[in-house]
Order: C-alpha cells, then sequence, then structure tokens
C-alpha cells in the first residue's frame, strides 16, 4: 500500500536500533507514520541520527523531544560514571540491570500518547521485547496491557469512544525472529544502531549486553551482522 493511499496515523517510538526499525517497517505496512525518537542525555546520539534516516526511508514524519539531563540519571546509559558492563556481567547478573533508564519506557509512552491525541491517532508502536531482553521492567506484556488500560482511562479521546491500543509486535519474538521479520519486510539492519556506547559514527562496541544478543540473533539465522565495529 502506498503512503499516500493511508488514511489513519500511527505514532512509532523509533530509537534508531533494530527492533524500533523493525516495528517501523510493520507500522508502515498500514499506516501512514509519525516517528518519535528522545533525547534524554543518553551516551550515544548516533542512534538519533539513524533514526531520522530510518524515519526517510519509510516517508515518515520525525520528531526529536528533548528530555533534560537529570530526568532519568542513575543508570550505565545516562551517567558516563557508571561503566556499561559486557555481555557476559549483564546476560547473568541477577536483578534490575544498570542499564536500565528509570521510567524510560512510560515516559516516552506519554508523550506518544499526548501526540497521538493531537494527531488524532488511536494507534502507537512500540519495539520492546520480554525474550531477549535485559530484565527491565518496562519490556513486559503486563506493563504494556496497564499502561493501554491507563491510557484509556485518562484521555478525552479514550473516554470519548476513541480507543487507543498500544501495540507490541515484537514482545514475544527472540531476536533471530525479529530479524527474520524485518529481513521478509526489506529492513536495512546495516542502518540502525543497537549499541549501548556506540561512537558519534555510530559504530559498535561489540561488548555489551545490547551488541551480543544483536549478533548472536544473526548468527541463529546464518546471516552477517551489518554492524560497524570502533
Amino acid at each position: 500500500m502506498s503512503a499516500d493511499k493511508k488514511s489513519a496515523k500511527a505514532i512509532v517510538l523509533l530509537s534508531g536500533g533494530l527492533d524500533s526499525a523493525t516495528v517501523l517497517a510493520i507500522a508502515s505496512q498500514k499506516f501512514k507514520c509519525h516517528a518519535l525518537s528522545f533525547n534524554y542525555a543518553q551516551r550515544g546520539l548516533s542512534e538519533i541520527i539513524a533514526a531520522k534516516k530510518l524515519a526517510e526511508r519509510y516517508a515518515a514524519s520525525h520528531q526529536v523531544i528533548h528530555i533534560d539531563d537529570g530526568v532519568m540519571p542513575g543508570s550505565a546509559l545516562t551517567d558516563e560514571t557508571i561503566a556499561v558492563p559486557d555481555a557476559v556481567s549483564g546476560l547473568h547478573a541477577e536483578g534490575i540491570p544498570v542499564t536500565y533508564v528509570p521510567a524510560r519506557n512510560t515516559l516516552f509512552l506519554s508523550h506518544a500518547l499526548a501526540v497521538a491525541e493531537v494527531l488524532s491517532s488511536q494507534d502507537i508502536f512500540i519495539g520492546v521485547n520480554a525474550v531477549d531482553y535485559s530484565g527491565y521492567p518496562d519490556c513486559r506484556p503486563e506493563f504494556i496491557r496497564a499502561y493501554e488500560l491507563m491510557a484509556n482511562l485518562a484521555t478525552k479521546a479514550g473516554v470519548e469512544g476513541n480507543r487507543l491500543t498500544i501495540h507490541a509486535p515484537l514482545i514475544d519474538k527472540s531476536k533471530a525472529d525479529i530479524i527474520r521479520i524485518g529481513n521478509d519486510l526489506g529492513v536495512d539492519y546495516a542502518a540502525t544502531v543497537s549499541c549501548y556506547q556506540a561512537n558519534e559514527q555510530g559504530e559498535a562496541c561489540g561488548n555489551c549486553d545490547s551488541c551480543q544478543l544483536r549478533r548472536k540473533g544473526f548468527e541463529d539465522i546464518g546471516i552477517t551482522d551489518p554492524t560497524r565495529y570502533f
């Protein structure tokens, strides 16, 4: 379906990583998409550059929302004094990992909800995943269900019967499953940035949890990971 024949608009949370790129490709099959990316004082901003290019690829409007420094501190992704753990320690550590960003998906979805109301959209897409994830509480199916319930109770649109749906199409998929879906949809994974500490050029460390999960996903389906490393 061509972009000009799609009438409904969807809001897509687009980090610039592998999962969100796949979700954008999925949403673009049915909807005109408005992509939201966030500058929340994360370590690297190359992912936002990647998100901009991905939005252009799918003819999606793109908006970058800035969240002030200090709103989500205390994470290895927002505080350079906290080391990003390598995959060995990150994958097997007990409890919530140091790469957890306080209330990140809750804040992101709240912004998306406001934009959805303004743009008269009833559909929000997010690339959370509860299979190949790192123990983040805001990546679980019960979180998505609870947020959707709240969204329909707390908005004018929801109260007036224009029910809003939070789509998490990758929630129960392995990384290999996600890559397979994306390949079928023609996603250019070389244009994505997944690393927790990518440099300004979007080159990855190859050692962090996110890098290793991504690499394993490609290996599981026998495809070379196009990630560039520094």
